[in-house]
């Protein structure tokens, strides 16, 4: 989970173009939206980009999206439980 969650702050970072932010400037609980990371509605659509081209996981119902992409950490957890 550690491995996975490492990898999520970089791709996130390098997916995102914040080139100001190093992985170990991110929380894994730390809120993505909001006062968190303070990413939008497009990030958010490159966010499920990057579900699906790194772990083949498509997200079903869009009301999922908001619980998903919480933190770093529900997003890890998603990606242990769906992946294939």
């Amino acid at each position: 989970m550690e491995a996975l969650i490492k990898t999520l702050k970089i791709q996130i970072i390098e997916q995102l173009n914040l080139a100001e932010l190093k992985p170990e400037d991110i929380e894994p609980n730390a809120p993505l939206f909001g006062e968190g990371l303070g990413l939008d509605s497009i990030d958010a659509l490159e966010l499920i980009v990057l579900l699906e081209k790194h772990y083949g996981i498509k997200i079903q119902d869009s009301k999922d999206a908001k619980a998903i992409f919480a933190s770093i950490q529900s997003m890890a957890d998603y990606i242990m439980a769906n992946k294939k």
